[in-house]
């Protein structure tokens, strides 16, 4: 038997390495078999007592933690039953405040703390370990009580099904698999959204992102023209509110729910624990929010269906600036989001440019047509369902303008939905003198990344992660990701640049593919075998996977991003 056989080897060598210096940690790396069949692997190393804690592995073999086959037979029940084991695995852990689990938060995504093996359902939790010291040598029978007694334990409370609530293990893979069944169903319903009745949209608070109680928690009705009823694996029928393709106006006053109403469909990307309220809100997996976001870098982007005829004599076919405008990023933001693939668009006026949302009668007749480089996007909207199969939900509180081109016109009273579709049609056939300056989108040029202007490295090492959930630091880059809204938190930020890394790693971006190529590339491998385990290559950190938009949004914000077109 060899040293790292037996939770004795672990143990001698923990004891005998009492007092030594701290950086004698390092000489524990690699695998460690203890009895019972678990493995606790030290992947790496705190350098210091002050550094960030180690990072740890604990894997249960498949007999071991012995869940249902069915609860692990396909990628999404895979996930599920992550996200349920290291919910488990979190709660088991808070007692000791050396233990660090990310479980996430309300959404269900695929993270690096916590993997089901496809193959034999062998479960693996990676945790932050602070490992014990006093000073600068190690405490070596606090750090035999952690790894040796603490963490077998919480693998045999968490990690094993026998010691896990069965009846919520499966509550939690139902409640998801239904979610993304729901969610790919819409396509072939000719929806862009779908919530179901009794959905509980609004939050706590703006920090508190669990369901609302109380007065506030108002459930979720159908207007009757848009009542549609889907069929879940587990569920069964489900009705609810489906919102078609097309154009949609969501309209009401102030604090009732319009903007609450569009965050739950931009969060309806994403799967949510049982409990959240909006298990049932699903939106296209190809839907991304849009926003206006001064000072942003733009690079190279296509803008001329937006903006033309800048002062400064910049060409707007070919745009790029370090310091954009509101109106000018939220064009770039829009176009960006085309080429990577977006087929529905999410857009709302209070974090919107106005002057790019609208320009009424009034406004044309002071400022004329040659003094304003601006088309707003009313013009083009109908278009870029028309021409490009877009969509685009808005959430519109001053202006009338989009009554005349919306498909649909929905109402928020208080927290309930109504159709004021008919009703919008006869205000908007009042004319009000207003001419539309443009007739088309034109579609987007796709651009092509070169790799080196991505590269992740700072003075020849990997850097990659993240200041909360605003700040993405890449290599020498810091690129700021605050209005990339569809972030759920910070591991997933850690999840973006880990991505950019990969995709030039892999040469998926080489210079001579698109952007867009490159991430259809990278979403093969995210949903291959390999799955977190790419990702997983390239550093052994808490993270979580990303959407292909926000790894296209990071990119297209990093400052001295170089592209051909």
């Amino acid at each position: 038997m060899s040293r790292r056989e037996g939770r004795g080897g672990l143990d001698r060598e923990l004891e005998r390495l009492d007092g030594a210096p701290y950086g004698r940690y390092k000489g524990l790396v690699g695998p460690w078999q203890l009895p019972g069949g678990w493995t606790v692997e030290l992947v790496r190393a705190q350098a210091d007592p002050f550094a960030p804690p180690a990072r740890v592995a604990v894997r249960v073999p498949g007999e071991r933690a012995a869940f249902p086959r069915d609860l692990w037979d396909s990628p999404v029940r895979r996930r599920a039953l992550a996200g349920y084991v290291v919910r488990r695995a979190a709660r088991e852990a808070a007692p000791e405040r050396a233990l660090r689990v990310d479980a996430g938060g309300q959404e269900v995504l695929d993270r690096s703390s916590c993997v089901v093996d496809a193959a034999d359902g062998s479960v693996t939790l990676r945790l932050g370990v602070a490992l014990p010291g006093q000073g600068r040598r190690i405490e070596g029978r606090a750090a035999r009580r952690l790894l040796c007694d603490v963490l077998p334990r919480l693998a045999e409370r968490a990690l094993c099904h026998r010691a896990s609530d069965a009846d919520a293990a499966r509550e939690f893979v139902a409640t998801v698999e239904d979610s993304a069944a729901l969610r790919a169903a819409l396509p072939g319903l000719g929806l862009v959204a779908f919530v179901a009745d009794g959905a509980l949209l609004p939050r706590r608070t703006g920090a508190d992102d669990r369901p609302a109680d109380g007065a506030d928690g108002v459930p979720f009705t159908a207007p009757d023209a848009l009542r549609v009823t889907v069929r879940l694996p587990h569920a069964g029928p489900v009705t609810g509110t489906g919102i078609p393709e097309g154009v949609t106006l969501i309209v009401g006053g102030g604090f009732h729910g319009k903007s609450t109403l569009l965050r739950a469909l931009e969060t309806g990307v994403r799967d949510h624990e049982p409990g959240d309220g909006r298990e049932r809100v699903a939106s296209r997996a190809d839907t991304v929010k849009i926003r206006a976001e001064d000072g942003r870098s733009v690079t190279r982007v296509d803008v001329h269906a937006f903006v033309d005829r800048l002062p400064q004599g910049s060409d707007t076919r070919d745009f790029s600036t370090p310091n954009a405008s509101g109106s000018t990023s939220q064009a770039a933001s829009l176009c960006e989001a085309v080429e990577a693939g977006a087929r529905v668009l999410l857009i709302d006026e209070d974090t919107a440019a106005t002057n790019l949302m609208i320009r009424d009668a009034r406004m044309r007749a002071l400022v004329s047509r040659e003094h304003e480089p601006l088309t707003p996007l009313v013009d083009t909207v109908r278009s870029l369902h028309r021409d490009h199969g877009v969509s685009t939900v808005l959430v519109m509180g001053g202006s009338g303008d989009y009554l005349e081109v919306a498909d649909r016109v929905l109402m928020m009273d208080a927290y309930r939905l109504s159709d004021v579709t008919e009703r919008a049609r006869q205000v908007a056939a009042v004319p009000e003198g207003r001419r539309a300056e443009a007739e088309s989108f034109p579609g987007v040029v796709h651009r092509r990344p070169d790799p080196a202007s991505l590269d992740a490295t700072a003075r020849g090492r990997p850097r990659v992660r993240a200041r909360g959930r605003d700040l993405l630091v890449l290599g020498e880059h810091e690129v700021d990701v605050r209005a990339v809204e569809q972030l759920a938190d910070a591991q997933q930020v850690v999840g973006v640049g880990l991505a950019i890394d990969l995709l030039v790693r892999r040469g998926h971006l080489d210079g001579r593919r698109s952007l867009a190529e490159a991430l259809d590339l990278l979403d093969l491998d995210l949903a291959g075998p390999e799955g977190v385990a790419a990702l997983l290559a390239v550093r052994d950190e808490d993270f979580a996977v990303p959407r292909r938009f926000e790894i296209a949004a990071a990119v297209n914000r990093v400052r001295g991003l170089r592209v051909s077109r």
